[in-house]
C-alpha cells in the first residue's frame, strides 16, 4: 500500500564521513523565527514547527525533506477494503523524554488534542473525518472513519505525540524525538539537548541552539562572524552575495512551499465582491514586486498551489497585471472612485515593504491603502482568531494548504459550496489521480474568484559556515530536521 505522498526532486546538502565530523558539537541555528510558545495547538507560529519538528516530537508519520511521507512512531499499518480503519501498529521500545513508554492511549490523546474544540491547529479540520480511536492494546491503534481519507497518513504528521500524562505544554515538552528541550530563554535562544534514550539512530550532534533575530541584517552578520552556523532561509538576496563568493559559507537553493499573500476578509464588504478581489489582483504587479525584493528567486503564483502539489495548474495568467481593467472591474462592482481599506501586516520583513508597494499599486486605481503594522502575537489574535480585519499580508509556509479554501470558518471566509464539495470529495477519492483531478478543479474555481491575492512563492535558501552539512534544504511547513546535521572537526 502506498501512503498519500507527494514526490519531487530531492535536493539534500552534503554530508563529510563519519570520522571526520564532531559528534559532541554544538549547532547554532540563526532564525528570525521564535516559537509563541511550544504548543504546535496552541498558536505558536512557524517557528514551533522549525525548532521541534520531528526533532522534539515526532509523530505517526513525517513528511520528509522531498516530500513523502513515510512511517515513523507507526511501524506499519493497514486499511480495510472499504477505506475505513486504518489499523496501526507502533514502533516498540520507544520512551518520551520523562521516561514513560509509548503506548496507544498516547497517541489517542494527541490525536484528540488537535481534534478538541481548544485546539487551534491549522489542520484540526483535516482530521475531522476521524470517528472513533480504538485502543485494543498498547501498542495497536485503530482509527475509524466517517468518510474515506486519502490523506490520513500524510495529516497525521501534523499530529505530534505527546505523553497523555503531559499538562501545560506551551512552556515545556514531552517528546519521543532525538532531542530534547533544555532551555528557552524568550526572545533570544531555545536549546535542545541530544535525548539519549532515544529509540531511533543517534543524532549527529550533542546539542543544537536555535538563535532568534528580529531582523536579516543581525542574523546574517552573525552567521559572517561565526555566532551561528546556518541560516534557516535566507530573508533577501541583498545579503547573499557576502557569502556566494566566500570559501567559507555553502549557498545552497531548495524548494520551498511558503506564499506570500495578501488575504482578505471574504465575509466583510467589498471583499464579499468577486470583481472586487479580481480588481485588486489586476492592479497589482507581483512580477515587480517580487524582482524589488528577490531580484532573480523566487517564482511567481497565480494561486495557493505550488508547482511542487500534483493538483499544480499554471494559473498566473488569471486576473495578471492590467490597470485598466482593474478600473473598469471596481467601477462594475460599484466603486468608480475606489475605496479605503487598511491592510495589517507583520513586523517583520518582507511584509511591511510589500504592504507599502500594494499601497503604491493600488492608489493608481483609485484604491487608498492605510496600513496597520501589527506583532506576530496581534495577527494571531486580530487576524486568526477575531476574523478582525480587511485585508492582511501573511505568509503561508504549509504544503499542500489548498484545503484550507474548503473550509468556510477559516481566517479569510472565503465561501464557495463548489469548492468545499470538491476539497471534500477530493479526500474522499479510492485513488491519487482522481484527488489530484478534483483538486485541479478546486484550485482554477479558488483562482477564478480571487479568493486571495497570491503575490509569490519565496524561494529557499539556506546558507552555512563550510564546515557544516547534513542539513535539510526544502523548507516544506518550515520544518528543519537537525538531527543529521554535522560539523567537522
Amino acid at each position: 500500500m502506498t501512503a498519500a505522498a507527494l514526490l519531487f526532486g530531492a535536493l539534500a546538502a552534503g554530508s563529510v564521513q563519519a570520522q571526520d565530523f564532531d559528534a559532541d558539537a554544538t549547532i547554532n541555528i540563526g532564525s528570525l523565527y521564535e516559537p509563541q510558545n511550544l504548543d504546535n495547538t496552541a498558536g505558536a507560529g512557524q517557528g514551533i514547527n522549525e525548532a521541534f519538528n520531528s526533532n522534539v516530537y515526532e509523530a505517526l508519520f513525517q513528511l520528509n525533506d522531498d516530500g513523502t511521507v513515510k512511517p515513523v512512531l507507526a511501524k506499519d499499518y493497514t486499511v480495510s477494503d472499504d477505506g475505513l480503519t486504518y489499523t496501526f501498529t507502533l514502533q516498540p521500545g520507544v520512551a518520551f523524554h520523562s521516561g514513560d513508554p509509548l503506548t496507544a492511549k498516547d497517541v489517542k490523546f494527541s490525536i484528540e488534542r488537535v481534534t478538541s474544540a481548544e485546539s487551534k491547529s491549522s489542520r484540526k479540520n483535516s482530521l475531522k473525518s476521524i470517528a472513533a480511536i480504538e485502543t485494543p492494546d498498547d501498542a495497536t491503534v485503530v482509527i475509524k472513519l466517517s468518510a474515506r481519507s486519502i490523506s490520513l497518513p500524510y495529516n497525521l504528521s501534523y499530529v505530534w505525540i505527546v505523553n497523555d500524562t503531559a499538562t501545560d505544554l506551551t512552556a515545556t515538552e514531552d517528546g519521543t524525538g532525538p532531542y530534547q528541550l533544555e532551555d528557552w530563554r524568550r526572545g533570544s535562544s531555545l536549546a535542545l539537548a541530544r535525548f539519549d534514550s532515544y529509540w531511533g539512530t543517534k543524532p549527529s550532534s550533542a546539542d543544537v541552539v536555535f538563535q532568534y533575530f528580529t531582523e536579516a541584517t543581525a542574523l546574517n552578520n552573525a552567521l559572517l562572524t561565526g555566532s551561528v552556523d546556518i541560516i534557516t532561509s535566507v530573508q533577501s538576496p541583498d545579503s547573499l552575495a557576502q557569502f556566494k563568493d566566500n570559501p567559507d559559507f555553502t549557498v545552497s537553493e531548495g524548494q520551498s512551499t511558503t506564499k506570500l499573500l495578501l488575504a482578505y476578509n471574504d465575509r466583510v464588504a467589498p471583499f464579499d465582491n468577486i470583481k472586487v478581489r479580481k480588481a485588486l489582483a489586476r492592479a497589482v504587479d507581483d512580477q515587480k514586486l517580487l524582482n524589488a525584493v528577490w531580484g532573480d528567486y523566487g517564482t511567481s503564483i497565480g494561486s495557493m498551489v505550488p508547482p511542487t502539489d500534483p493538483w499544480y495548474i499554471d494559473l498566473t495568467k488569471t486576473d495578471a497585471y492590467d490597470p485598466e481593467s482593474a478600473k473598469a472591474l471596481l467601477a462594475e462592482a460599484g466603486y468608480p472612485d475606489g475605496f479605503t481599506f487598511t491592510i495589517d501586516t507583520p513586523n517583520y520583513d518582507p511584509h511591511p515593504i510589500a504592504a507599502q508597494f500594494l499601497q503604491t499599486e493600488l492608489a493608481k486605481v483609485g484604491v487608498t491603502v492605510n496600513i496597520n503594522v501589527i506583532t506576530a502575537n496581534e495577527w494571531y489574535s486580530k487576524i486568526y482568531k477575531a476574523h478582525d480585519f480587511q485585508a492582511t499580508l501573511q505568509e503561508h509556509v504549509n504544503h499542500r494548504d489548498i484545503v484550507f479554501y474548503g473550509n468556510p470558518d477559516f481566517y479569510w471566509g472565503y465561501n464557495n459550496p463548489k469548492v468545499v464539495d470538491l476539497i471534500q470529495q477530493a479526500e474522499a477519492s479510492a485513488n491519487t489521480d482522481e484527488q489530484t483531478e478534483k483538486l485541479k478543479e478546486a484550485n482554477r474555481i479558488i483562482a477564478e474568484d480571487a479568493a486571495s491575492n497570491w503575490i509569490y512563492l519565496y524561494p529557499q535558501i539556506v546558507v552555512s559556515a563550510k564546515s557544516v552539512t547534513g542539513y535539510p534544504l526544502n523548507g516544506l511547513n518550515s520544518q528543519f530536521f537537525v538531527s543529521g546535521i554535522k560539523k567537522a572537526d
